[in-house]
């Protein structure tokens, strides 16, 4: 009888002090706190964005994602205060998007890294690769810079010791292979590679082509990698508590926990 009187006051209580959703989750009468709007890519995160809206909801806050399928608008509906956050990007993308564009965006928290990996159609091994052989690589500075980083690893060719992560194909020092590079925007080169001889993608364009780059890649990025994707914000809204809410929510045990599940290849690794 007395553990009875105890649930039902502790029903009421919450009943009392906050709501319950329609999904069931009790939220605090204090925690109407707004929405968060956030621009991404689809994969992985939008998924890893569905994934923390429970854990925003139980705070108080309406998630509202919106995909995109270009490197661009992300960044620049940030910019134009449309949307509190962009999660797609790496710190060097967002530096040098900020150095062309005039854009004054900033790193608000790191979550996961995707290895880029070499793949193709056409050889199963590094060593198959003939000479003059043609390479797609994306052609953007950062990624394009990354993709070539990725072939000097893979000893397909050497950058001038100068070169850094913005590389491009007039740094390569040597090509003992002769290789030919085609230039492409990144969400399109997963369609291109029945057309070339391999091709380096990006991990949330190469999942949804259905790539793991550990099955699939003659070459794969090492876990090491500075490419850490990012949740992205205007300078001055580090500590808003939107975007404070949503980086604890993506930092979560949950969301770390969902990563290394859903992406049992490896083709996603937490950052944090």
């Amino acid at each position: 009888m007395k553990t009875k009187k105890i649930i039902t006051v502790s029903l009421a209580a919450a009943l009392a002090i906050g709501a319950l959703t329609a999904n069931g989750v009790l939220v605090s009468a204090d925690a109407e706190k707004g929405t968060i709007k956030v621009a991404a890519s689809a994969t992985p995160h939008a998924e890893i964005l569905e994934e923390a809206k429970p854990i925003l909801e139980k705070e108080g806050w309406d998630l509202e994602v919106t995909v995109f399928d270009d490197y661009v608008q992300p960044n620049l509906v940030v910019e134009s205060g449309d949307f509190d956050a962009n999660y797609f990007q790496h710190i060097p993308y967002l530096d040098n998007f900020n150095e062309e564009q005039g854009t004054h965006l900033v790193n608000a928290g790191g979550i996961h890294i995707e290895p880029i990996a070499l793949y193709s159609k056409k050889v199963s091994k590094l060593s198959d690769l003939k000479k003059k052989a043609t390479i797609a690589i994306p052609n953007d500075p950062t990624n394009g810079g990354r993709a070539l980083l990725l072939l000097q690893a893979a000893g397909l060719i050497e950058l001038k010791k100068d070169a850094g992560i913005t590389a491009t194909t007039l740094d390569i020092a040597k090509n003992p292979l002769k290789l030919k590079f085609k230039e492409l925007d990144a969400a399109s080169i997963p369609r291109t590679l029945n057309d070339v001889d391999a091709a380096v993608i990006n991990g949330n364009y190469a999942i949804p082509a259905g790539l793991s780059a550990t099955k699939d890649g003659l070459f794969v990025e090492g876990k090491d990698s500075p490419y850490v994707n990012i949740i992205a914000v205007k300078d001055g809204n580090q500590n808003d508590p939107r975007v404070k809410a949503l980086v604890k929510a993506l930092q979560s045990d949950k969301i770390k926990n969902y990563i290394s599940e859903k992406f049992k290849d490896g083709e996603v690794v937490a950052a944090f």
